[in-house]
């Protein structure tokens, strides 16, 4: 197919690894759109999306409207007469007079394979409900939640050790190749794109900061889950008599039977086990206040009474 004249639309890091996939392609792109600078940092200074300081180090005209609703954003788009605008993790909703601008239209990258998981956060989420396969969707977007046909499926294996972290690395590997696998003969794919089943689709609803206080009397299985899905944003954290702690890596354990969840029941080099509502988990990486995270074995050295068999972990600080 011969050169297409794009424009990129995303924010975060995970967007920006797509982009420079297009900056390197044969393809011509016109301009680059992502959300205003945001205040960052400890000096809550504005601080520019990965997106925009990438475009920036190649030179790319950035467009940055609040939103895609007003016509001053609009026009700018509709001046850039594009064959098709590529949208990764951007953040701002698309009308449909935006959608319909592109020759081809708006082409989405999907961190999940649709229709599985749609909505804001599916690489969590697949994590979280025990997900054995995830990857990237390529689809032409329309006016509904990731609802749009098909283009192309990347997959990719979850196994008991991945943590969203790691996910989020292997689709981003995933996603730039596949794109312009689709943009080397966009007429076809488009004219075989798959439908989704709706019948088969989940919310992935953001994540709430709420959701990373750890209920011990969950099954093992649901807290070890969690932990790897919340890794690295927001964090699992339990209390500890009055301390706070962040939990990083945890796998449930063959452990007796019996006792109050949270409870400590054992810990050596390998980890903490922990008596959850069902089975028990033992705690691979934790964190203290004001410290870094650590192996179970490492914090043991400076901590052992701190976790020593009959304490308990809970959902308050006990003051």
């Amino acid at each position: 197919m011969s050169k297409l004249r794009l424009a990129f639309a995303g924010t975060p890091d995970f967007a920006a690894q797509h982009l420079a996939g297009l900056i390197d392609s044969p393809h011509e792109l016109i301009a680059v759109l992502t959300q205003p600078d945001r205040p960052a940092g400890r000096g809550k200074k504005d601080r520019p999306s990965p997106v925009k300081v990438l475009a920036q180090e190649h030179q790319l005209t950035v467009l940055q409207p609040p939103s895609l609703r007003h016509p001053e954003a609009l026009a700018a788009i509709a001046e850039l007469q594009l064959d098709v605008l590529i949208v990764v993790a951007y953040g701002l909703i698309l009308p449909q007079n935006v959608l319909d601008l592109p020759r081809y239209g708006c082409l989405n990258v999907h961190g999940s394979l649709l229709p599985r998981w749609r909505g804001a956060a599916p690489i969590q989420r697949a994590v979280e409900a025990g997900d054995q396969e995830s990857g990237v969707t390529i689809m032409l977007m329309d006016a509904g939640l990731d609802t749009g046909p098909m283009l192309a499926h990347g997959p990719c294996a979850i196994t008991a050790q991945t943590s969203s972290g790691d996910l989020y690395e292997q689709l981003a590997g995933i996603g730039p190749t596949l794109l312009l696998e689709v943009l080397k003969d966009l007429p076809s794919r488009l004219a075989t794109a798959t439908i989704q089943d709706d019948q088969q689709a989940n919310y992935a609803a953001k994540i709430n900061k709420g959701e990373a206080l750890i209920n011990w009397s969950e099954p093992a299985a649901v807290i070890a889950r969690r932990i790897r899905a919340f890794n690295p944003a927001p964090g699992c954290y339990t209390f500890l008599e009055e301390l706070r702690l962040k939990l990083w890596a945890a796998q449930p354990t063959a452990h007796s039977s019996g006792g109050l969840s949270g409870s400590i029941v054992a810990n050596n080099d390998r980890g903490i086990t922990v008596r959850c509502g069902d089975g028990a988990i033992m705690l691979e990486t934790l964190q203290m206040p004001g410290s870094k995270a650590m192996q179970a074995s490492d914090l043991l050295r400076g901590h052992s009474e701190l976790f020593a068999p009959g304490k308990r972990f809970a959902t308050e600080a006990n003051t």
